[in-house]
């Protein structure tokens, strides 16, 4: 898994790791511990998530910082919180921290407050809802890490609110290239990219 790069002299990196592992409580070093760690812990949150509070209501940026605490609290003393550095990830520079407050103010009002909950919705609503708050929510990129499993959740949460399974992601993973490719057209508000690759992970229940 590809790590970002920092810019910021807040980026602090764990012993021995050649700069690849992020500083952690559990003191990891070695990229394939940490991923599984990390995965360990994602599959919790997802039980936790689906089997014991599962949001049938409005979902909230606040929500979505809890997801993050949950899952990622144990290895990060940074988890939940938005970052307060500046990330890129293979040339692509996400929005700076110095934005993130309004920024994140304007994911809850303009999207998450329109998209959900996604009960009642037609499948192309359902997609359009989705794909959207997808592009959006990547954009901001508000953690230090875990952004695009997150906001897979929070897509799977929205499927499932809609009447169908949690997206099954192996098209996206196949076509990486034209995934991220539709990830920024988003930045002309262009989601008819991503909208595609939703109606392909879209899985009826």
């Amino acid at each position: 898994m590809s790590r970002y790069h920092v810019t910021n002299s807040e980026g602090q990196f764990e012993k021995d790791s050649g700069e690849q592992i992020l500083a952690n409580k559990l003191g990891i070093s070695d990229a394939h511990d940490i991923d599984d760690a990390e995965l360990v812990l994602l599959e919790q949150l997802y039980h936790a998530v689906f089997e014991q509070h599962f949001p049938l209501g409005l979902i909230t940026v606040e929500i979505l910082k809890s997801w993050h605490r949950r899952w990622l609290g144990n290895i990060y003393a940074w988890a939940g919180q938005e970052r307060t550095v500046n990330i890129s990830k293979g040339g692509f520079m996400f929005a700076p921290s110095a934005q993130l407050p309004k920024l994140l103010k304007d994911f809850d009002v303009k999207y998450l407050a329109r998209y959900t909950p996604c009960t009642g919705m037609s499948e192309e609503q359902l997609i359009e809802a989705i794909a959207i708050t997808h592009v959006e929510l990547i954009l901001v990129h508000p953690f230090r890490e875990g952004n695009g499993r997150l906001s897979r959740l929070l897509a799977d949460v929205m499927a499932v609110q809609g009447g169908y399974k949690p997206l099954d992601y192996q098209r996206w993973e196949q076509n990486k290239t034209r995934y991220i490719s539709a990830i920024h057209a988003g930045m002309a508000m262009n989601y008819e990219p991503m909208k595609y690759w939703v109606s392909q992970a879209l899985r009826k229940d």
